[in-house]
């Protein structure tokens, strides 16, 4: 890129929705040093739907956006466009680091394996993509890999049922089938399923080892910044700001549970 990055630019976040503030959380608490900029498409959620070169003109807009604003690197906090499009958006902006979310959590998927047989949930795109198990194989050929969607998970989050009955019920239709093919780790494939943390941990048992993708992403972010020199050193408070293509009322409100964290101000913009 023509512009000269500084340290103290801003790490540019986005994903259709509100998921992705699941992972601008875990890269806040890793790094909080750090300014950011979060960008949700939230007028044209969700992606999982559309085809793939929707998908990548999206995400090529979004990422534009968040460049414009003078980003030092940007993270693809959503499964379905980190699936599709990260090849085109590495192309289109040379230069500036570009990571997703689906590379951190299926290598530490096949580090965490001690049987080789790890369950994938996710929506329903980042299923279909299978990203996941080409991605797990790449790291650990042979690998027995059951992959299962769980779209309900989605709403549930966004509803803040994250315990209880509803909660308990619809995780064990989910994965007690993949309890009993006895996998040993799941990556949990999608930003929402982190708030579910609790209760797919109940229904799953200790003994399986859970992959937050959001945390493994945080991971690989700081090890970027520190491999290219970009890490922050400022000592002030950082910035963190809010983006949205939609109404920011009912971004702010759900937004809040995924940042763990109240949302000030968002900022609608126009595509």
């Amino acid at each position: 890129m023509a512009r000269t990055k500084g340290l103290g630019d801003p790490i540019g976040v986005f994903d259709s929705g509100v998921g992705g503030l699941t992972v601008l959380r875990e890269i806040t608490r890793l790094l909080p040093a750090e300014n950011t900029i979060y960008l949700g498409d939230t007028a044209r959620v969700p992606y999982g739907t559309r085809s793939a070169s929707t998908i990548r003109r999206y995400a090529l807009q979004t990422a534009g956006f968040l460049v414009s604003r003078g980003v030092k690197m940007l993270v693809v906090a959503c499964n379905t466009s980190a699936a599709v499009a990260l090849p085109t958006l590495r192309k289109g902006f040379p230069g500036l680091p570009v990571l997703g979310v689906t590379e951190p959590g299926a290598k530490a998927a096949a580090a965490a394996t001690t049987g080789g047989r790890v369950g994938v949930i996710g929506t329903e795109g980042t299923i279909r993509s299978g990203a996941y198990e080409k991605a797990i194989l790449r790291h650990r050929p042979g690998t027995h890999i059951i992959a299962r969607p769980c779209p309900l998970f989605v709403s549930l989050a966004e509803e803040g049922w994250v315990e209880g009955e509803v909660a308990r019920l619809t995780a064990r239709t989910y994965l007690v089938p993949l309890r009993e093919e006895g996998i040993d780790t799941l990556v949990l494939g999608c930003t929402h399923y982190p708030l579910l943390k609790g209760t797919i941990r109940k229904v799953m048992g200790h003994k399986v080892r859970l992959i937050d993708s959001a945390e493994e992403t945080a991971r690989a972010v700081r090890d970027e910044l520190e491999r290219t020199g970009l890490a922050s050193g400022l000592r002030r408070r950082s910035r963190h700001r809010f983006f949205v293509t939609d109404l920011p009322a009912k971004f702010r409100d759900i937004g809040r549970r995924f940042l763990d964290a109240p949302i000030g101000r968002a900022y609608q913009v126009d595509m």
